[in-house]
Formats: C-alpha cells, structure tokens, sequence
C-alpha cells in the first residue's frame, strides 16, 4: 500500500529535488528553456517547474530571468575567450596556434549547442548595460583571431588580404556547427574541429594548406 501525504505536501521526488535547487541548476534549467522556447516565451513559472519548485521559490537563488539571460550569455562569452586564450597560449608557431583556436571554437559549438542557439538568438533581448558588456566580450573574442591572422601575415605564412573579413567567415562557419551537429553522428566533435581548421586555414591562405582529411 502506498503512502499517503497530507494535501498540499510536496511529494517526496519534489523535496528530493528541491535539495539540489541552486544558481547552477536554476541556470542549466533555464538554459534548456531558453533554447527550446525562447527568453521571451519562457516565464520563471516554466523554470521553477521544470525543476519541481513554484516560480516564486527561485527569486531566493536569482534576481530575475533577465539575470539568468545575462549570466548564460555572459558565461558563454568568457568560455570562448578562456578556449581561444589557452588554445593561442600552448605555443608553437602561428599556423598551429590558429589552428587550435579554430578546434577550440569549433568544439565548443559542437557539444554546446543550447549555449550557441541562446547566444547567437536572444541579444536583442539583453537590457542595457548588458547587451554592450556582451557585444564587447565579442569583440574580443573576434579581435583574438583577427589578430592571429594578422600576425600570420606578416610573418609570412598567411596570404589573405582581409583578415577582418576572413576571421568573421571562420566564425561563421563554426558557430553553424551548432545547428546541424549530433553526438551520435557519424563524426565527432574533434573530427569536426580537424576538418573546419584545414578549412580555415584554406581561408586564410596557409602557405602549403593542403586538402582536408577526417582524422
């Protein structure tokens, strides 16, 4: 015979899940929500249900939805930027340096996909000062590879001649990754990297880039 519970008490899966209730979980949540429905038709009711609570409850852990759309966006930027940093740090000349920039940013968008779709789709719906913190954080972040790229062409191993240009492309062409990428496709997510890197450098004019092999 099952157990019964007072009416209005929380079942014991709820309070199971109410111990774990923290930013990090309330942000993974509305992340998922962001990505499937958009910031605008997300409400903090939606969020607090999908983790078993009433809405109200998370005011406790987070400000607002506007908060958890500034801390995702945030952290989504400042991921990027740490990947490219480490990427560009481990050494070796300027073509393997650009190379594991582009793996890098790659990669990311390929096991980050909800991260890329809520970054990419829901700037307009960053408040002020935000959105500007975020568009400078990209700025950043762009300005990292094209000053890769220029360094590559003075020493002479990249020939592009718009390295603005060419650096906005090999964005591009990673961020898609996201929309089309799935773990149990028939590529990794490194392969995936490998392959766009040749492309990459195929775009920057790598002194001796030659055809692309799946790795």
């Amino acid at each position: 015979m099952s157990e019964r519970r007072a009416p209005g008490r929380p079942s014991a899966a709820t309070l199971a899940r109410r111990l774990v209730i923290d930013p990090d979980t309330i942000r993974a949540a509305a992340l998922r929500l962001f990505a499937q429905l958009g910031y605008r038709s997300t409400t903090m009711a939606d969020i607090g249900a999908a983790l078993g609570v009433r809405g109200p409850s998370l005011y406790k852990h987070v400000g607002s939805k506007q908060d958890l759309l500034v801390q995702i966006m945030v952290g989504t930027m400042n991921a990027l930027i740490d990947d490219q940093h480490t990427a560009r740090s481990a050494g070796g000349d300027i073509t393997t340096q650009l190379r594991r920039m582009v793996e890098a940013h790659v990669r990311f968008h390929a096991l980050n996909s909800e991260q890329a779709f809520v970054g990419n789709r829901e700037i307009g719906n960053l408040e002020q000062p935000h959105r500007d913190r975020v568009l400078a954080l990209r700025a950043q972040y762009e300005r990292g590879l094209r000053d890769t790229v220029a360094e590559g062409i003075a020493a002479g191993v990249l020939t592009t001649p718009d390295p603005r240009l060419s650096s906005y492309a090999v964005l591009d062409m990673g961020i898609g990754v996201a929309t089309w990428f799935r773990p149990n496709g028939p590529r990794t997510a490194d392969q995936v990297a490998y392959a766009y890197a040749d492309f990459a450098l195929a775009i920057f004019g790598a002194v001796g880039a030659g055809g692309v092999e799946f790795r």
